[in-house]
């Protein structure tokens, strides 16, 4: 049965289960003090898929400058995978892309890490490019995926 939540901001009282997530998903995890600042962080917006008993279920970052995106993080408790919860919190910053006109939004993510790969790619985003070694523990090439909004009357 596919979980249910609801996506809110992030706030003081769910970092600690952000930081956790963190720790759970990622090499070099960010810090409950980094995700803290974050929040006084006008070019930045972080979303959260809260679960009905509370719990984070997964959140993704993103930041804005100078109309162009950038997923910082897209992270989502092992045992919710395959549900729609990335998709959901990916449809947040694509909507916001779209409604705001940025240029474009990009980010990185592990070579070998094919199921968001292809979800990147279900919505638009293709490879641009890679960074060799770019993630450490294990050692591991990034692959830049940018996904181009259209600009009206550009179709």
């Amino acid at each position: 049965m596919a979980a249910s939540y609801q996506l809110v901001p992030m706030n003081m009282e769910l970092i600690p289960q952000i930081a956790e997530l963190e720790r759970q998903c990622f090499s070099k995890p960010w810090t409950e003090a980094m995700l803290a600042e974050e929040l006084d962080n006008l070019t930045a917006s972080f979303i959260v898929a809260l679960g009905d008993n509370g719990q984070v279920l997964g959140y993704a970052g993103m930041s804005v400058v100078a109309g162009e995106g950038y997923i910082d993080n897209v992270a989502v408790r092992q045992e919710y995978r395959r549900q729609g919860i990335a998709q959901a919190l990916l449809d947040v910053f694509l909507r916001f892309g779209a409604a705001h006109q940025l240029e474009f939004l990009t980010l990185e993510v592990r070579a070998s890490n094919d199921p968001a790969k292809q979800l990147y790619m279900k919505h638009g985003f293709a490879q641009v490019g890679r960074r060799k070694d770019y993630y450490d523990d294990p050692k591991e090439d990034a692959i830049i995926m940018t996904k181009v909004f259209e600009k009206e009357g550009e179709r």
